[in-house]
């Protein structure tokens, strides 16, 4: 089963990115790309005439059909392909919209192609893939039986945490301080060993917290 390629395609509207990660890609043999495509609406015209890829690489921004349109579309119709986003952005609400959306993974673009390549294998093996932004304690702790116990406070702080609600906003929300949803957080990076908002996201995802 470990000799079998992974089949992928790549979804990107600037050619000469699109064709070097090809090319890249095209160099380890544990791959298969199946095509390329500039932008949403060709990636659905092609996915009718090629075989089915097992990972899509994801741009965010493009023209016509966008990153979360085609990623939300590709979820509702092939919920067995898993997308792996692929983009130059790095802040919280890039990441978050994307997982909303129905992305599986996040991968930013000055990845280097070995690290890209174990996010392909990583997501198609587990299903999900957490890069630097996430501790990588995190896939073990959604995959093993039991986990840290969570406070109700916790609990809720976590779905707030799933929306576009900022520190301050949650706080207001909770009825608490500002201090005190920094206490949340600190003690929740600790307790589940994440680093970022987006691990707190994708935590609640994996456990069934909130669901999008």
């Amino acid at each position: 089963m470990e000799n079998d390629q992974i089949n992928i395609a790549i979804v990107d509207d600037h050619t000469l990115f699109r064709n070097g990660v090809a090319a890249l890609m095209g160099e380890f043999e544990e791959l298969d790309i199946v095509f390329e495509a500039e932008n949403g609406e060709q990636f659905k015209q092609l996915l009718k005439k090629h075989p089915a890829p097992q990972v899509v690489l994801m741009d965010i921004n493009m023209p016509v059909l966008d990153g979360y349109e085609t990623t939300r579309w590709l979820k509702a119709n092939y919920p067995a392909i898993k997308v792996l986003a692929l983009s130059m952005f790095e802040d919280d609400k890039a990441i978050i919209q994307m997982i909303k959306c129905g992305a599986s993974g996040y991968v930013l673009k000055e990845s280097k192609p070995r690290e890209l390549l174990e996010a392909i294998k990583t997501i198609y093996a587990k299903g999900v893939y957490i890069n630097d932004l996430v501790s990588g304690k995190l896939l073990r702790s959604v995959t093993n039986a039991g986990g840290p116990e969570l406070t109700k406070k916790e609990l809720e702080f976590i779905k707030l945490c799933c929306s576009e609600l900022t520190y301050k906003e949650i706080a207001d929300q909770m009825f608490v301080s500002p201090r005190t949803v920094d206490n949340y957080r600190e003690a929740l990076f600790q307790k589940l060993n994440l680093k970022s908002r987006t691990g707190l996201v994708l935590y609640a995802i994996q456990n069934e917290i909130f669901k999008f």
